[in-house]
C-alpha cells in the first residue's frame, strides 16, 4: 500500500513516498526534496556468502542525465560507469551506514540510489542518503540505524543547512555530515581556510539539524517498519576465541611491538602460523575462524596497548608525529615534483602544466562543465609489500584523489593570474597509514616546486581513536595513524588545512559515531600536527613557490582582442585558428571576454603567433611588415595572404626593385614573400609592395 510521508527539511519540503514503487526490493523510499527526486532501494540475498570474513555491502548512486534534461556525450548516447561525482557520493553514504550493520552478517546487502530529477537547489546526494537510510531501516534487515545527513555552507560568517545553488557559490565550506541522534559518524569538508572553532561550531548546528529528520525517519519506520530477519551468524565460536587467546596472548604482545612494519608482519605471520599448527587437531576444517581469532587477539593487543597503557606498538607518544622529510624536484623533466615521507609512508606528487584548452570536460548533473585542476592518486600493490595486477583506480583510489584535490583546491591561484590546466598526480611508493594527506603534504612540495603560485602551503595529518568496549566515555585520541592502527582503531580523523584553517576533512569510523568530545580533541590534534609539517618539513624544504616555470612547462602569454573581432580569429569552422596553429605550433584558447591565452615553450613562436592573432584582429595599417603567400597569379600583379584569411595585391610593379615584365619571372603560387601594407582603399582592398619590403627603410 503507497503510504506519503511529509516534513520541513531546512526550510524546504521533503516527501517521502513508499510501498508503490520497486516492490520486490527489501525496502524502498521514493525521495522529492523541491523538484529533485531519488528512488532509493535496499535490497539483501536470503542466505549468507560462504568463505567471506567480511559484511559484503554494496551501496551505489546512479547518475541518469536526463534529470537535468541533458543527452550523454560521446557516440554511445547512454550512460557509462559512474563518474567521479557519483563514486564520491556513494562512499559518502556508505561511510556512515556500513558500521551500523551487524559484524557477523554476510548476507549481500546493495543499496542502489537512482536520481531520477534534479533541482540545483535541493541536494541529490543528501536525497540519497536520506532516502538509503529509510529504505534499509524500514525494510527486514539487520541494522543499528537509521542514520540522517546535512549539507552545511558558511555565507556571510552564518552556518547554512542544505544551502541553495546561489549560496553554494558563496559559501566559504562544503560539508556533509551524517549522524546518528547521538553522535556523529561521518564527515567529509571542503573549506577555505575556516578555522577550527568555526568547524566544530557548524557541525553542533548540523547535528541539530539531524536530529529532526531523525525523528521523522522514525515516524515512518514506527508505521510501516518490517521486522527484522534472522539470519545465521559469522561469528568465531567463543572456545575457539578463548583458546587462541590463552595460547598467544603473551607472544602477540610481544609480536606488535615493533618499529617496522615489515618486521611486525612478519612476526605476527609466525605466530598465526605457530597457533593454526596448535589447534590444527582440536579444531579441524576451521583454517578461516583460527585466523580471524588471532586478527582479534591482535587487535585486542593494540587496542589495550594504546587504551590502559597508553602506549604505541613503534613506542611513539600519543600526540607524537613519525620521522618526517620532504623534497623537490625529484623528476628532472616533470614540471614539478615533491616527496613527502612519514614514517614508512611515501608518497611521491607530479605537476604537469597545460593550455586551458586541457582543462576536464565534464558530462554530469552540476552546474560545474569543466575543471581546470585536476589531482589523481594511485596505490599500487607494491606500496604494501602485495602481488596484485593493476587494475586501473577503484573507489578508495578516486576517493583519496578528490580529497587531496579538494584541501588543495582553495589556494590554487585564479585563472587571471595563472591561465594554466593543473595536474597532480600522486604515487604511493610506500604505505604505513594516511597515505591521502600524504598526498596533500607531497602535493604541496610539487606545486611549489613547479612555480605554481599557490596562495598558502597546505599540510595534512589524521588521527585516531581507541574507546573502551564496555564504556564508551572512556577513549584515548592520538596523532598520525600508521596502518595497525588505523585497521584496529575506531577512527580516521583527516584533516588538511594552512595556518589560517581547514581546507579538507575526511572522517571514517567503525564504531556507532564521535561526541562532540571526541571531534574537539581531533581537531586540536590535528591542527598541532599539520603546524608542526609546516613548519618543519614543508617551509624548510621550499619556502616559497619559484619564481620561475620549468623550461619544460608552457609558457602561456595573455593578449587582448575585441570580442568582435573573435570570430574572424577563429574563422568558419575553426579554419584560421586551426592554421594559426599549424603555422606555429602553439597552442590557442580564446575567451568570450576577448583574452588569448597562447601557451608553447618557444618564444619565437609565440610571438609570431601574437603577431598573426593581432593582425588579424587589428587594422590593417600603411606600413606594417608581414610574410605572405602567394596564392594566386594574374597578369596584373600577384595576390598574397599575409594574415590567416586576409589577402592583399601586390601590383606587378611593386614585385621587385627593377622592372618586371612577367609576373611569374619573380614569384610562383606558394611561395612565401615579404610584404609590406601600402593602403587600404575604401572598399577595404588592401595593396602590398613587396619592393618597399625588400627596401632598408621600408615602413619606418
Amino acid at each position: 500500500m503507497n503510504r506519503t510521508f511529509t516534513t520541513e527539511f531546512a526550510g524546504r519540503q521533503l516527501t517521502i513516498e513508499t510501498g508503490d514503487l520497486a516492490q520486490f526490493a527489501n525496502g524502498s523510499a521514493f525521495v522529492k526534496y523541491g523538484d529533485t527526486v531519488v528512488l532509493s532501494t535496499a535490497t539483501s540475498s536470503t542466505k549468507p556468502r560462504e568463505g567471506l570474513d567480511y559484511f559484503p555491502l554494496s551501496v551505489d548512486y546512479e547518475e541518469r542525465l536526463y534529470a537535468v534534461g541533458k543527452i550523454p556525450g560521446g557516440f554511445i548516447k547512454r550512460e557509462g560507469k559512474p563518474t567521479e561525482k557519483a563514486v564520491l557520493t556513494s562512499r559518502v553514504i556508505d561511510r556512515p551506514m556500513r558500521p551500523l550493520f551487524p559484524d557477523d552478517l554476510r548476507n549481500d546487502v546493495t543499496v542502489v540510489n537512482t536520481v531520477f530529477s534534479v533541482d540545483q537547489d535541493n541536494s541529490p546526494e543528501i536525497a540519497a542518503m536520506i532516502g538509503s537510510s529509510i529504505a534499509v531501516a524500514i525494510s527486514d534487515i539487520p541494522w543499528n540505524g537509521p542514520i540522517g545527513g546535512v549539507i552545511l555552507g558558511l555565507v556571510d560568517g552564518e552556518v547554512i543547512v542544505n544551502p541553495n545553488a546561489k549560496q553554494r557559490e558563496k559559501s566559504l565550506m562544503y560539508v556533509t555530515l551524517a549522524g546518528t541522534k547521538e553522535k556523529i559518524i561521518m564527515i567529509e569538508a571542503g573549506a577555505k581556510e575556516v578555522p577550527d572553532d568555526v568547524m566544530l561550531d557548524a557541525i553542533k548546528k548540523g547535528h541539530d539539524e539531524i536530529r529532526n529528520i531523525l525523528a521523522f525517519i522514525d515516524g515512518i519506520v514506527k508505521e510501516i517498519g518490517k521486522k527484522k530477519y534472522e539470519y545465521t551468524s559469522s561469528a568465531v565460536p567463543q572456545e575457539i576465541i578463548d583458546d587462541v587467546n590463552d595460547f598467544g596472548y603473551a607472544r602477540m604482545r610481544e609480536a606488535v611491538l615493533a618499529l617496522d612494519k615489515n618486521v611486525r608482519d612478519e612476526n605476527i605471520s609466525v605466530l598465526t602460523a605457530d597457533i593454526k599448527a596448535q589447534f590444527a587437531e582440536k579444531y579441524p576444517d576451521q583454517d578461516a575462524n583460527l585466523g580471524t581469532a588471532v586478527y582479534k587477539l591482535e587487535k585486542k593487543v593494540v587496542r589495550e596497548y594504546i587504551l590502559k597503557e597508553h602506549k604505541r606498538v613503534d613506542g611513539r607518544g600519543l600526540d607524537e608525529i613519525r620521522p618526517l622529510s620532504g623534497q623537490v624536484g625529484v623528476l628532472p623533466r616533470t614540471h614539478g615534483s615533491g616527496l613527502f615521507q612519514r614514517g614508512q609512508t611515501q608518497v611521491l606528487t607530479t605537476v604537469t602544466l597545460g593550455a586551458l584548452r586541457e582543462v576536464q570536460m565534464l558530462d554530469g548533473m552540476d552546474l560545474e562543465e569543466q575543471k581546470r585542476y585536476m589531482h589523481h592518486y594511485n596505490f599500487p600493490s607494491y606500496s604494501v609489500g602485495e602481488t596484485r595486477p593493476s587494475r586501473g583506480p577503484g573507489r578508495r583510489e578516486i576517493g583519496h584523489g578528490a580529497l587531496a584535490e579538494r584541501a588543495l583546491e582553495p589556494v590554487i591561484p585564479d585563472e587571471e593570474c595563472f591561465p594554466y590546466a593543473i595536474r597532480l598526480v600522486s604515487e604511493v611508493l610506500m604505505s604505513n597509514g594516511s597515505t591521502s594527506q600524504g598526498s596533500v603534504c607531497g602535493s604541496t612540495l610539487a606545486l611549489m616546486d613547479a612555480g605554481v603560485p599557490i596562495k598558502e602551503p597546505v599540510a595534512g595529518i589524521s588521527a585516531g581513536l581507541v574507546t573502551d568496549e564496555n564504556d564508551p566515555d572512556k577513549y584515548v585520541a592520538i596523532m598520525d595513524i600508521q596502518g595497525i592502527e588505523d585497521f584496529f582503531g575506531d577512527m580516521d580523523f583527516k584533516v588538511a588545512g594552512t595556518k589560517n584553517g581547514i581546507t579538507a576533512i575526511q572522517v571514517d569510523i567503525k564504531t556507532d559515531g564521535l561526541s562532540n568530545d571526541v571531534i574537539r580533541e581531533a581537531f586540536e590534534l590535528t591542527k598541532k600536527g599539520r603546524m608542526q609539517i609546516l613548519d618543519d618539513v614543508i617551509l624548510k624544504t621550499i619556502a616559497a613557490p619559484r619564481a620561475e616555470l620549468s623550461q619544460y612547462a608552457p609558457k602561456i602569454v595573455t593578449i587582448s582582442i575585441d570580442p568582435d573581432k573573435i570570430r574572424e580569429v577563429i574563422g568558419p569552422g575553426g579554419k584560421t585558428i586551426n592554421k594559426i596553429i599549424a603555422e606555429t605550433g602553439v597552442k590557442i584558447d580564446i575567451n568570450d571576454d576577448g583574452r588569448v591565452f597562447i601557451a608553447t615553450t618557444d618564444a619565437e613562436a609565440s610571438c609570431k603567433a601574437i603577431q598573426i592573432i593581432q593582425g588579424i584582429a587589428g587594422e590593417v595599417k600603411p606600413g606594417q611588415r608581414f610574410d605572405g603567400k602567394v596564392m594566386r597569379i594574374m597578369a596584373f600583379g600577384a595576390f598574397v595572404e599575409f594574415l590567416p584569411g586576409k589577402e592583399g595585391l601586390v601590383h606587378i610593379s611593386k614585385l621587385d626593385t627593377k622592372r618586371v615584365d612577367k609576373v611569374e619571372d619573380v614569384v610562383k603560387i606558394g611561395d612565401i614573400i615579404p610584404v609590406v601594407v601600402l593602403e587600404v582603399d575604401k572598399m577595404g582592398r588592401i595593396n602590398l609592395s613587396r619592393k618597399d619590403a625588400l627596401t632598408p627603410q621600408a615602413g619606418k
